[in-house]
């Protein structure tokens, strides 16, 4: 029998909502009988008798009067059990109006009574069938959550972060989504105690240091507090956040608004990470004029299946293109994004293409077949320490993939062309920075000429340079977080090691944007905001994840990998900038090249790389682009006058 129960309790908390029609019938139920109850209270009350015909009447009347009134203001149309305060003046508008036709109906067509009869015949039913009505709900909202909370044992308490509107309403989410697991015991401020209150029948407490934030929770018996945004988790990391560190609290929180459309709440509320204390104030973007301008339109990604390339896919979803164009080389990572773009985005229409870049044949073919309007070149090698080891092949993906894209750009006419590149261009002191650099080179100058009427084409050609991402491939903070899971250690290059970082969603949403106004041959750079200390962020994570640095988990200095330097630059000496329109997107004013110079001494680096003559290849690259000084690495003494013999790849 307890099985049973137990059964029909967990059925009874896993039902989403109640029928809708259901609802109705307890509403109609109530209003009727609410009518009748009003008449048999006058009778005693006035002393007039009233006959069994009346009843019929009033009953009758009382049906159809009500749902008049219910079919126009649709207070059953709610999921009940999230009603809020806003609900009520669809209950009151309805009794009254039900009220009123009542009166009407009974007056007119049943048994003339006193007009006072009627008059507090109106009052009486309006308020006693809003009041019922509005207690049904609240009977049915204590109810739910007494089965849910009766069905889950292991329900943890958790404070909401501040009393804004966001912060309310998220209990009202709590309700809906995560009380499975969490129950909202009340509201949480930091900063001297302030007049006692309470917002929704749940009070609010306030906190000054670590010492109240202990007592806290042990009177409450409390196990996390939740942020409703990203950004006051931010505001709150070397407050809060770090009390809630040393005292074993969880912290947890939603993510902005936009990444709640494809997830829902439930599956998106986590702990807080990293990513949310390193990011930084909401970039604001013009969404509609993008839209207009890729509106039904062709657009292909390269790279698609990459970190930046797949986030470009999923945002372009968004707008209204015609097709989308999804070319990658990654077979595995391309079936994973055809998934979930199926599932997100089931009205897109879009077409996986495998393929390479360095496959002057195989670009053809999909630009002769597609015809794309508009490209985002997103493919690319970006491992630092692997293309020291293969510049050969960073020449011929990088640089060659590069130009074989462009270039065929320009034959089929697409309008726009973007190419993602990245700091590491400027002042290259690896093989992979240089390889993007001259992949700028060859894009500007191309542009520059088809400006000049030099080249024929329409292309416009823009190229975007930042930072590390976020949880991109090859982030040190994927990195790091397996690395604490392992126990330790966690192993940074150098004490002194600085990076810039930029959020996945944020980078690709400047990459439309920038592409949205580029007019040719611009290089846009982007706001990267502050550098972050690797090691600081080393030592942030460990504590995140409720360890102590040097005591739980080890930090280990390894020395600076081939290629590597201290910090990234986005604009070298010789560059200044111009501003655009967008605060967070600059235009770098850099040395301009000529096409036809550079045409042949890319065919000729390409040439060397595809042969695999490895010394061969770097001393071009050092001609090309006299600032590459090579770094922590075996080419950092290679004299570029010198003719080397041909050292295979």
């Amino acid at each position: 029998m307890k099985r049973i129960v137990q059964e029909r309790l967990n059925n009874l908390a896993q039902l989403k909502y109640l029928s809708r029609w259901i609802v109705f019938g307890a509403d109609l139920a109530t209003s009727v009988t609410v009518s009748l109850f009003t008449i048999i209270l006058l009778q005693y009350a006035i002393g007039i008798f009233v006959d069994l015909g009346v009843f019929v009447r009033m009953a009758f009347f009382s049906g159809v009067a009500s749902v008049a009134a219910f079919m126009v203001f649709r207070p059953y149309r709610g999921v009940v059990r999230h009603s809020t305060l806003q609900e009520l003046w669809r209950l009151g508008s309805a009794s009254c109006v039900k009220s009123v036709l009542l009166i009407t109906l009974i007056y007119f067509f049943g048994a003339p009574k006193p007009i006072k009869f009627w008059i507090l015949c109106f009052f009486i039913d309006s308020l006693a069938t809003g009041v019922l009505m509005l207690s049904l709900r609240v009977i049915l909202i204590n109810l739910y959550n007494f089965i849910l909370s009766t069905n889950n044992k292991q329900q943890r308490n958790l404070l909401i972060y501040g009393t804004t509107p966001q912060s309310i309403s998220s209990v009202y989410l709590n309700t809906q989504a995560y009380l499975n697991m969490y129950k909202a015991m009340g509201y949480i401020i930091y900063g001297s105690k302030g007049k006692q209150m309470s917002i929704g029948g749940l009070p609010v407490f306030y906190v000054e240091d670590m010492t109240g934030l202990a007592s806290l929770i042990k009177r409450n018996n409390l196990d996390g507090i939740l942020f409703t945004n990203p950004k006051e988790a931010k505001e709150e990391q070397n407050r809060l956040i770090r009390h809630c560190e040393k005292l074993n609290l969880r912290t947890l929180v939603m993510p902005p608004m936009e990444d709640l459309v494809d997830g829902g709440v439930k599956r998106s509320i986590r702990p807080v990470r990293i990513e949310d204390l390193l990011g930084r104030d909401e970039i604001k973007i013009n969404l509609q004029e993008i839209a207009d301008s890729l509106e039904g339109k062709v657009v292909l990604v390269s790279g698609a299946a990459g970190s930046i390339g797949s986030e470009i896919c999923r945002q372009l979803a968004r707008f209204r293109i015609r097709k989308l164009v999804l070319f990658d080389s990654a077979e595995t990572p391309m079936h994973n994004l055809r998934l979930e773009l199926e599932e997100k985005f089931p009205e897109l229409k879009f077409q996986p293409v495998i393929g390479d870049v360095r496959s002057e044949s195989r670009v053809n073919a999909v630009f002769e077949r597609y015809l794309p309007q508009v490209v985002f070149h997103a493919a690319a090698y970006k491992h630092v320490p692997l293309m020291e080891s293969n510049p050969c092949e960073a020449i011929r993906v990088n640089v060659r993939g590069t130009r074989n894209m462009a270039d065929h750009a320009v034959k089929y006419g697409v309008e726009r062309f973007v190419m993602v590149s990245t700091d590491k261009a400027v002042n290259p002191t690896n093989v992979m920075g240089c390889s993007k650099r001259l992949a700028e080179i060859y894009v500007q100058s191309l542009a520059t000429a088809i400006k000049n009427g030099t080249h024929p084409g329409v292309t416009k050609f823009i190229t975007t340079r930042f930072g590390n991402v976020l949880g991109s491939n090859g982030s040190v903070i994927p990195r790091f977080r397996e690395q604490i899971e392992k126990g330790g250690p966690i192993t940074v290059t150098h004490p002194d090691i600085i990076r810039y970082f930029m959020t996945i969603p944020e980078a690709c949403r400047l990459v439309l944007e920038a592409g949205t106004m580029g007019k040719g041959g611009e290089i846009f750079i982007f706001e990267m905001g502050e550098p972050v200390k690797i090691a600081d962020l080393a030592r942030r994570m460990i504590e995140l994840a409720g360890f102590e640095p040097d005591v739980d988990i080890q930090i280990a200095f390894t020395g600076l990998r081939p290629g590597e330097k201290l910090y990234e630059e986005l604009l070298s000496n010789e560059e200044n900038t111009l501003p655009t329109p967008h605060e967070k997107i600059r235009v770098a004013k850099v040395r301009e090249y000529n096409y036809q110079e550079i045409e042949p001494m890319i065919d000729s680096l390409t040439q060397v790389a595809r042969q695999g003559k490895v010394l061969d290849t770097v001393i071009q690259m050092k001609q090309i682009v006299p600032e590459f000084l090579s770094q922590n690495s075996e080419f950092e003494k290679l004299d570029i006058k010198q003719v080397s013999t041909s050292k295979v790849c």
